[in-house]
């Protein structure tokens, strides 16, 4: 799977994504559109992670939901 599938079906995906980041809000997960650059962004704005570090976790949540 990819993430052209993750946007796609991104209201599937919400619930996973709140589990998985749980200070997420509601229009967090909304505002992230299942784009990745939007989620790394959300990601390191909610957590204060590098962008490095980001990216593992939204590459991580990809291959656990794929």
């Amino acid at each position: 799977m990819n993430w052209d599938i993750v946007e796609g079906k991104w209201d599937q995906f919400k619930g996973s994504a709140k589990e998985k980041w749980g200070d997420m809000t509601d229009d967090d997960v909304t505002e992230m559109e299942g784009k990745r650059d939007k989620v790394v962004g959300k990601l390191q704005e909610k957590y204060g992670w590098t962008k490095e570090k980001a990216e593992q976790e939204a590459d991580a949540f990809l291959s656990e939901n794929a």
